[in-house]
């Protein structure tokens, strides 16, 4: 899997936000906001199935995208390359630097309760 640039990765939120078998123009009130041509968004959607995050079909006249890879598992991945990337692999140092930046009681509380929740599990 491969870090998505911060465009194709707006246009994978679009199509899993629509599900399966989403149309360009489904899938455009999500795009709304970067006020992108149709021509641009196409050419996001051939370079998402080029690296192999989406397929694509013809019905009619119109393509249909399907993500090959869903939101978690794209979560995930990126989560441990930033990990990797920027705290030398260790949450401890991520999460030292987000509390740096200010962090709530409820933030706090909801960290707690998953690292309560992973632990009960046997995750190392």
């Amino acid at each position: 899997m491969k870090h998505l640039p911060d465009t194709e990765l707006a246009v994978m939120k679009a199509i899993w936000a629509c599900g399966e078998d989403v149309s360009r123009a489904e899938m455009e009130p999500h795009l709304t906001e970067y006020h992108w041509t149709a021509n641009a968004i196409n050419t996001y959607l051939t370079r998402l199935a080029d690296k192999g995050f989406v397929t694509s079909r013809r019905e009619g006249k119109a393509l249909l995208y399907t993500p090959l890879v869903s939101r978690d598992e794209y979560l995930a991945y990126d989560s441990r390359r930033v990990l990797r990337s920027l705290y030398d692999g260790k949450p401890k140092n991520f999460l030292a630097a987000l509390a740096s930046g200010g962090i709530g009681k409820q933030d706090v509380a909801e960290l707690r309760a998953l690292l309560d929740e992973l632990s009960e599990g046997g995750n190392d």
